[in-house]
């Protein structure tokens, strides 16, 4: 009852009325991913042996991961809202990246923050400042050991999985556009608004050779999986390829007409290579052919970032400026009506020269976004794809559940007008729901902030560090209520407020000497004797010395003499000797005793009878 109780009002009530604020949703691939790894065959036998989904909520049981299924890429298509996360402070998302384990996502803002969200349950988990300025780029490593980001300063800086930070290097003085890491993870290239690429050494940080040949900012790189090339887009709407090695451009695609955004290289099998830009086309190159094969179309403005799927080499996704998200499959043209098909150059009599096939979106996200998407990357078990935009949002998909048809009508389909109209969303339900939301995740950024500001300083007890002095009213009375118990203590209560004596103290006034001693800034009791008169110190006894020799009368009546030394070392302290070789008793050495050793314990064992001797 209290645990349902305390749950219901997030754990500390304190009295008041608290609004209950909606269940967080979790998406959870655990049992989808045990039942494909316990029932899964070799691929020459058979597929695998589960029961085929049906379009009903209880075949959600039988949900494969995407890696179940090689030939089946429109199953992966991410058509479902997930959750849409925001920070307490907005900022436009410029990177997305997911951890390589999956467990968290990277986002990388316009302030130059980065900012770490669950991968299950799409929380807050912490903020960082990572750059002074905006960051553009960041990439993990192969190895996933290490993460690099640039920003505007043109400044890129190596992290560790902790997000220590471990180097920072000037590669150039403009911002960095783009940045990738070789197969070996042992070099990295960047791309920059300077027109020109860079590689580094990783492990050193020392740049290694300078690609110029781009007339104009280059926007875009990356590495090939596998082999020694790279490619690079640029603002002079030149897509180039490059030897690493020599630094030499090996060709030059003129087909954009407008200044490129994006080049990434197929990953799972190295032979395809997307480009996109703002002439609203993106292009599929491939490099045994070293042409165009297909003209990906659709969008209504410019192409501002794509991504390829982890495991359907067929499946990619963009983000226009417009704020959609339109996922193409690559074997299906999806030809709307009234419009002529085309086929694939590999199916023409003339491949070399056959005109490129022209392929529509399999699914379309008109109103993902309010403005422009920037970065876009999918989950390492490719089923929920994360996308940051403009407009300061980082929201998550995912692929609707067996029978789920309802997410195909909401707003992020066809628009809040028309979803509306149709009672699929209310206005004033998505103002709750996003002022549920931000509340959510304002709850999720107080709990996981750490202050780092020291503690105010507080009064202490004099002799007892750590306790903090209590308030006392000027009648002696403690202010306050009930004080806390000491730590380590139990329930003992701590001990009672230092009483005034009556009628204050001679010369002082009581409510000055009440503030001093809030304050614990009390100075010491002034000796007592006749006033004027200075005492003398106490005299220094040896050490060791035995205070039940000395001679009657000398300590005051009533006061019990000290117990004798034990002979453990000046002092009384437990395992010091002294050393009273040097001669004079106060001038000693302390040091430790010796430890016994290893072996006289092990025969005191043997002797308790715990350790026999070997045979």
């Amino acid at each position: 009852m209290d645990r349902d109780f305390q749950n219901a009002y997030g754990g500390n009530y304190d009295g008041g009325y608290r609004r209950q604020v909606g269940k967080r949703a979790v998406t959870d691939y655990g049992s989808s991913m045990v039942q494909w790894m316990r029932n899964r065959q070799p691929r020459y036998k058979a597929d695998t042996k589960v029961e085929f989904e049906r379009p009903s909520a209880s075949y959600v049981v039988d949900m494969l991961p995407p890696i179940a299924k090689p030939l089946n890429p429109a199953d992966a298509i991410p058509a479902k809202h997930l959750h849409s996360s925001l920070n307490k402070a907005r900022h436009a998302v410029n990177v997305v990246r997911w951890t390589p384990e999956g467990r968290r996502l990277l986002t990388g803002s316009y302030s130059g923050e980065f900012t770490l969200w669950n991968g299950t349950a799409f929380n807050f988990e912490t903020i960082m400042q990572a750059h002074d300025v905006a960051i553009r780029a960041a990439t993990y490593s192969h190895n996933e050991d290490w993460l690099i980001s640039a920003c505007n300063d043109g400044v890129i800086k190596y992290w560790q999985p902790n997000f220590n930070n471990v180097k920072a290097i000037q590669a150039h003085n403009d911002p960095i556009r783009g940045i990738s890491f070789s197969p070996n993870d042992t070099k990295f290239v960047t791309a920059s608004d300077d027109a020109t690429l860079k590689i580094f050494d990783f492990s050193g940080g020392v740049e290694e050779s300078v690609l110029t040949g781009h007339n104009w900012d280059a926007k875009s790189v990356d590495w090939h999986p596998t082999k020694g090339l790279l490619v690079s887009g640029s603002k002079d709407h030149q897509v180039k390829l490059w030897d690493p090695r020599t630094g030499r451009c090996l060709t030059t695609l003129h087909g954009h007409k407008n200044t490129l955004a994006k080049t990434l290289f197929e990953p799972r099998q190295g032979q395809l290579l997307a480009t996109c830009g703002r002439d609203q086309v993106a292009r599929i190159v491939d490099l045994r052919m070293m042409r165009d094969v297909c003209l990906l179309r659709g969008h209504e403005k410019e192409v501002a970032t794509l991504t390829w799927h982890p495991f359907h080499p067929s499946l990619l996704s963009t983000g226009g400026n417009d704020g959609s998200i339109y996922h193409y499959l690559l074997n299906e043209p999806n030809t709307p009506p009234n419009t002529a098909a085309s086929i694939p150059p590999y199916d023409s009599a003339d491949p070399a020269n056959a005109p490129a096939q022209t392929i529509y979106p399999a699914h379309r996200l008109q109103h993902a976004h309010d403005m422009p998407v920037w970065s876009l990357d999918w989950h390492p078990l490719g089923h929920i794809l994360a996308s940051g935009s403009n407009d300061r949002v980082t929201r998550f998909w995912t692929r609707p559940r067996p029978g789920e048809t309802g997410c195909f009508n909401d707003r992020w389909h066809i628009g809040e007008a028309a979803a509306e109209s149709q009672g699929t969303w209310t206005a004033r339900a998505g103002r709750r729901s996003m002022r549920e939301e931000e509340e959510l995740e304002m709850e999720d950024e107080a709990d996981g902030l750490v202050d780092q500001t020291m503690p105010s300083r507080q009064a202490v007890l004099p002799g007892l560090p750590g306790l903090a002095m209590p308030s006392v009213n000027n009648d002696g009375t403690s202010i306050g209520g009930a004080q806390k118990s000491l730590d380590g203590m139990g329930n003992l209560p701590p001990p009672p407020p230092i009483p005034l004596p009556p009628g204050g103290i001679a010369g002082m006034d009581s409510a000055k000497f009440a503030e001093l001693l809030a304050s614990g800034k009390l100075p010491p009791p002034p000796p007592v004797g006749i006033p004027g008169q200075v005492l003398p110190p106490p005299p220094v006894l040896p050490p060791n010395f035995d205070f039940s020799k000395l001679p009657p009368g000398l300590l005051p009546p009533g006061f019990p003499p000290p117990p004798p030394p034990l002979g453990i070392g000046r002092g009384g302290l437990p395992g010091i000797v002294t050393d009273d070789s040097t001669g004079g008793g106060g001038s000693g050495i302390r040091r430790r005793g010796p430890l016994p050793s290893q072996q006289e314990s092990l025969k005191e064992e043997q002797r308790r009878g715990k350790y026999r001797p070997v045979r």
